[in-house]
């Protein structure tokens, strides 16, 4: 059990981002918490939440061998720090091809509406190939506060550890977590790994989120293998536009090299008095 006190509680805590309430309902402990408000939930975890979910439905079936390629999470509204309820179900299915649905909700209201495809798995060994550019592993590398940045539990519940300092609009990093997704209970290796990465949004910050606001409406990420933790890597670049958008684009990477694409679209305004 974790000692430390939050800033919303002197009761410890479970080393969990979340708690199972129910066979469908979740809550979130202070680890869960910020990063553009400590009294909200950060979307990172929920993401990896929304995945155990989705494993969890898997499990309840017949094996099919399909794996997860592509999942899209929109974030509807504002994630409070509160217990919600994961709805998964099948809109397209399939024995090569499937589309899931999962929707988050807090308090009876949608507020993450996620859609995850599998495809039929099967050995391309013999024609694979792509970039394969392989990040300094992160044993060789030091750790940086993101708390000098950021608040609330979630950011303090991390191992950064950036490739060279952090510019604006320009981070590598490895992240890894300190604590569990959900309380005693195991969660495969591409939930813990997507449970990371909306942190790519906060590595590479183009303008303090003292005086402007940046956070991103979606998160879709693309893979091309299942990545292996315990670290995710993120290669991340950061665009604002002229208009009020910006987009948060990141190669995705394990120990073994590059998985997949992340794409998080970014809604660009200056705080009040910023």
């Amino acid at each position: 059990m974790n000692t430390e006190a939050s800033s919303t509680t002197e009761v410890p805590f479970p080393d969990s981002y979340y708690e199972r309430i129910t066979e469908n309902r979740y809550k979130p402990t202070p680890h869960a918490s910020g990063a553009w408000d400590p009294d909200e939930l950060h979307f990172s975890p929920l993401g990896g939440l929304i995945v155990h979910a989705i494993d969890q439905y898997l499990a309840a079936r017949p094996e099919t061998g399909l794996v997860l390629a592509r999942i899209s999470y929109d974030i509807l509204g504002r994630l409070a720090l509160d217990e919600c309820e994961i709805r998964v179900d099948t809109v397209r299915p399939g024995r090569t091809i499937e589309l899931l649905e999962a929707v988050v909700l807090v308090a009876d209201r949608p507020v993450v509406l996620a859609r995850a495809w599998l495809l039929a798995g099967a050995d391309t060994s013999a024609v694979a190939g792509g970039p394969d550019d392989r990040l300094t592993p992160p044993g060789e590398l030091g750790s940086w506060p993101m708390s000098s940045v950021w608040p609330g539990g979630y950011i303090l519940s991390l191992d950064t550890r950036p490739l060279a300092p952090p510019r604006p609009g320009r981070a590598t990093a490895w992240v890894r977590s300190r604590v569990d997704l959900v309380a005693g209970e195991p969660s495969t290796p591409l939930a813990s790994y997507l449970a990371l990465v909306d942190t790519a949004n906060g590595i590479a910050v183009r303008q303090p989120p003292t005086a402007w606001m940046f956070p991103n409406v979606d998160l879709t990420i693309h893979l091309h293998r299942q990545p292996v933790g315990p670290w995710t890597g993120l290669d991340t670049t950061v665009t604002f536009g002229p208009t009020g958008q910006g987009l948060t684009s990141t190669v995705l990477h394990d120990l073994e090299g590059p998985v997949g694409h992340a794409q998080q679209i970014l809604t660009v305004r200056p705080l009040s008095g910023g």
